[in-house]
């Protein structure tokens, strides 16, 4: 059986409410991550970010309390999909007004088997930390994205672009939805780290802070320590809400 090491950062940074939330179980046989940003400029976005890591939890606590519990991508999707349909289920939803949106990324992992899968809708990341690279798991639906993959901007171009934020599919309002889901587990290995996070941590810590601070972190509280110190130390005052989960393998 596996043993991890994980730990939770969310903070409010410069705004006067937080809409992210996180929930984690690192103990059960099937352990999970759920992280969801509440999308900036809608409505209430910090109900949003609530109900979808509160209508995910139940679905995979369920899963692994099953006989003969193993890793599925459709119950994985499913989750998220109910997460998407109790966001639109609000009665202002149904009336048409005020439709509530949010990211959502997702982690799963099966501590017996060594295995992990994943999902995501938005622009909340995952990475995975191997070797010493820190490599992005999910793509960002993003306009900048999009403008990334069809050759028109670099990655460093995408970074400082105005429209970075701009996302094409979030959970919540009448647009179908695609969730991203991995088919096939990952196998891992000691020493592999995962982090899930929102835009606002994303933003500011790259990918080789992420592969650096892991080099000289005690444990998993303090790689997010350490990766979350240039974001407290700039104060910036339009510094948007940074969540993060990072999980380790030991």
């Amino acid at each position: 059986m596996l043993t991890m090491d994980v730990h939770t950062c969310v903070d409010p940074g410069a705004r006067d409410h937080n809409e992210d939330d996180v929930r984690i179980d690192p103990v059960g046989e099937l352990a999970w991550a759920v992280l969801s940003d509440g999308a900036g400029g809608h409505t209430r976005g910090d109900e949003a970010s609530r109900r979808v890591v509160t209508t995910v939890e139940p679905a995979l606590t369920w899963a692994g309390s099953q006989p003969a519990a193993r890793l599925d991508p459709a119950v994985l999707r499913g989750a998220i999909e109910h997460a998407h349909a109790q966001l639109n289920a609000d009665p202002a939803a149904r009336q048409g007004r005020h439709h509530m949106h949010a990211t959502v990324v997702a982690l799963w992992v099966d501590r017996a088997r060594g295995e992990a899968i994943w999902a995501h809708v938005g622009d909340s990341r995952l990475y995975l930390l191997r070797g010493g690279v820190a490599q992005a798991l999910t793509r960002d639906d993003s306009v900048v994205q999009q403008m990334v993959d069809a050759g028109f901007l670099t990655a460093e171009e995408a970074q400082r672009h105005p429209r970075k934020n701009q996302l094409l599919c979030a959970l919540g309002g009448t647009e179908p939805i695609e969730v991203h889901v991995t088919e096939a587990p990952l196998a891992l290995r000691p020493g592999d780290a995962f982090l899930l996070c929102s835009d606002g941590w994303w933003d500011v810590v790259r990918p080789e802070a992420i592969a650096r601070t892991r080099e000289h972190a005690l444990d998993a509280a303090d790689w997010l320590h350490r990766m979350a110190s240039p974001i407290r130390e700039a104060a910036l005052p339009n510094q948007d809400n940074y969540s993060a989960v990072g999980l380790w393998i030991d």
